[in-house]
């Protein structure tokens, strides 16, 4: 496995090793003693997985009290996969980087604590699994507004995203309640 750092160096893209032939293909996605060698000693605690249409943004998220790192792939589809650092002491604090995800390529990506974190599906559907460090609360659950003009995301759209409501009427980073 191989691990790179983004612009922002807290936050890894992950190439499996995979080994393939005419059969298919097996790989590890997951394994703490190698997730380790790389920095990542983390407990997941929960497995979530996503089914979205073309253009659908989900994101960005975080959650304040009971924040969760993020291993994300995807296993059928593509993404654009963004993490947005929202730690005011941060020195890359409101910026973000994004990613393509894919079933052919099998990148993961680690977002870990202190971040949004969102996508948008750029193929007919997607499939998303994540990993969490710890459990889904709905009370500390907030969310950044996709467009935010100070985020600048630039997101891979086709037309108008396919939002839910609370992604809809997500915050401006200068009003959202983030991490110190």
């Amino acid at each position: 496995m191989f691990a790179n750092r983004t612009r922002i160096p807290e936050v890894f893209v992950i190439e499996p090793k995979v080994y393939g032939d005419d059969r298919g293909f097996f790989m590890e996605s997951y394994n703490q003693k190698s997730f380790a060698d790389i920095g990542i000693r983390k407990d997941f605690v929960q497995d979530n997985h996503s089914r979205s249409a073309r253009n659908v943004l989900r994101g960005l998220h975080y959650q304040i009290g009971q924040p969760q790192g993020k291993l994300v792939r995807v296993v059928a589809g593509a993404i654009w996969d963004v993490a947005v650092d929202i730690r005011r002491s941060s020195a890359t604090f409101g910026q973000w980087v994004g990613v393509e995800l894919t079933a052919e390529n099998k990148r993961m990506v680690w977002i870990p604590e202190g971040f949004a974190h969102g996508f948008v599906v750029i193929s007919d559907s997607a499939d998303v699994l994540y990993k969490a460090t710890d459990f889904y609360a709905p009370s500390c659950e907030r969310s950044l507004l996709w467009n935010d003009p100070k985020l600048a995301v630039d997101w891979p759209l086709a037309g108008e995203p396919l939002l839910s409501e609370k992604d809809r009427d997500g915050q401006l980073l200068s009003h959202a309640e983030i991490f110190e």
